[in-house]
């Protein structure tokens, strides 16, 4: 097996090097059982986190980076999660949201997956503190969240992303590099990956920069296999404590770089359940072998990411960025919220929740909608899914949407609209329960991006086809957590 990190020490001077530099700032690193059971947080730890800022480059905060936050920065029992009512969704099955703006910093989930990225690294000695710079490809949260690990660790991060993504990005950013030029601006959106490839071929080209592609950064796939599985296992244990009859169907994530998605394969080993990835409707690439643009930002396009497990995923499913823009609106508006308030008799409690919706999150949830009506489901039927993080990203988005659609005004005609059209009517259409077959034609798609353009060996390639690839993939995590306490203990830094 060919894997792009290491499970033993690479470079023992490096390591040393790296453990000096922990030393000095008195940075102990959480390891990766801690990010999946904060409960194994020290005490010592979890006393002193209330006086720190949840959104504050503070070493602490690297014991935040898990599922099991509150708002107020305390440490929950349960990841927060929303369980939406049918008299928003029209179905019956029951949909259960974990809240991704919980996390550190970002407020999005994809600093775990930047951490999970990095740290492997740096215990192995792969990555040098003092000398390398982190450069974080991403089309918007997976670079903040890179930016955030770099700063904690005091080592150097460079951000790459299109520049046309929400403005609220890009301030993000420019508040937490070092340097403007730290910022990588490529062209296009959300749909031009090949520009962001194309940025970090060249970046590479200096040898201290250190590209840390979470399209095919397997500890993408094993962090969230584990950390974010378990956070979806523990909020449906919570329901079905309370209800013997629900079963856990499905799990339904965007694509992305395909790490969040390695949850459906936590939940199928535990469950049974089945796993639904969703991609813009816009572009439909697993669908149909399609292309164009979308604006669906967080969840990739025109590509199959080298560590999504496809041979294990189950049904696809195409969402429309005109719905999830539009939903936007309507979520954060007065009008739209006063409609669901009145006309719909949706909950205050729910109707407040939707702020915790990003567009991707958005998506998240009409598919899920597909998913439930597709098959049937009953109210002792559950489906999880994730918001990676909340409509504070997407405000100017909204007001983009406002303007170019609705002429700057909306009211509560519009809001009944939008609701009719994107909410009350989602269909099955552009869903496809998948064969054999289908799943190998998705497959072979990833062979133009990785093998032809990035030039990975062909036999590591088809390698991932096998269950048992995946498998052995998540036998690692031990051997990280053994390096971890290596490297902490090597410091003095007792803490973990």
């Amino acid at each position: 097996m060919s894997l792009p990190w290491k499970s033993s020490i690479v470079d023992g001077a490096v390591r040393d090097r790296n453990v000096s530099h922990l030393r000095e700032r008195g940075l102990a690193l959480p390891a990766f059982h801690q990010l999946e059971n904060p409960d194994a947080i020290p005490a010592e730890v979890k006393a002193a986190l209330p006086s720190i800022d949840s959104g504050a480059p503070h070493p602490l905060n690297l014991f935040r980076v898990h599922w099991f936050n509150t708002p107020d920065g305390a440490l929950a029992t349960v990841p927060e999660h929303v369980v939406l009512p049918s008299s928003l969704t029209g179905v019956d099955a029951k949909i259960v949201v974990l809240l991704g703006n919980r996390f550190p910093m970002i407020r999005a989930h994809k600093v775990l997956a930047a951490y999970a990225c990095l740290v492997p690294r740096i215990v192995s000695g792969e990555f040098d503190l003092a000398k390398h710079r982190a450069v974080w490809p991403s089309t918007g949260n997976f670079c903040r969240g890179g930016v955030a690990i770099s700063r904690i660790l005091g080592c150097h991060g460079v951000a790459v992303l299109p520049a046309g993504m929400s403005a609220e990005r890009f301030r993000w950013l420019e508040n937490w590099v070092t340097d403007p030029g730290d910022i990588v601006r490529t062209p296009g959106t959300e749909s031009n990956v090949k520009e962001i490839y194309d940025a970090c071929a060249a970046l590479s080209r200096d040898p201290s920069n250190v590209i840390l592609n979470q399209f095919r950064e397997y500890a993408n796939y094993v962090v969230h296999y584990r950390c974010t599985g378990s956070a979806l296992r523990s909020a449906f244990e919570r329901l079905a404590a309370s209800d013997a009859s629900l079963r856990l169907r499905a799990f339904v994530s965007a694509t992305g770089s395909a790490g969040t998605i390695a949850a459906g394969d936590f939940l199928k080993d535990h469950y049974g359940s089945i796993t639904v990835a969703v991609e813009a409707l816009e572009c439909p690439t697993m669908l149909e072998n399609g292309y164009g643009e979308h604006n669906i930002q967080g969840i990739g396009d025109k590509h199959i990411p080298l560590i999504h497990n496809v041979m294990n995923t189950d049904v696809v499913a195409a969402v429309s960025d005109r719905s999830t823009d539009a939903l936007n609106v309507l979520f954060n508006s007065a009008a739209g919220r006063e409609l669901l308030a009145t006309r719909h008799s949706i909950p205050h409690a729910i109707i407040e929740q939707l702020g915790n919706f990003g567009i991707s999150s958005i998506c998240n949830i009409l598919a899920a909608i597909k998913t439930a009506k597709y098959y049937g489901m009953r109210s002792s039927d559950v489906i999880v899914t994730v918001a990676t993080d909340g409509a504070e990203m997407y405000a100017s988005e909204a007001a983009r949407t406002l303007a170019s659609e609705f002429g700057g005004k909306f009211d509560a005609v519009e809001a009944a609209s939008v609701f009719g059209r994107h909410l009350a009517t989602v269909s099955t259409e552009n869903l496809l329960e998948l064969t054999h077959r289908d799943r190998r034609r998705i497959f072979n798609l990833g062979y133009f991006t990785w093998v032809e353009q990035q030039g990975v060996p062909l036999e590591d390639f088809e390698e991932r086809a096998s269950q048992s690839f995946w498998r052995g993939l998540r036998e690692v995590v031990p051997m990280w957590d053994a390096m971890i306490a290596e490297v902490n203990a090597a410091a003095a830094l007792t803490t973990v």
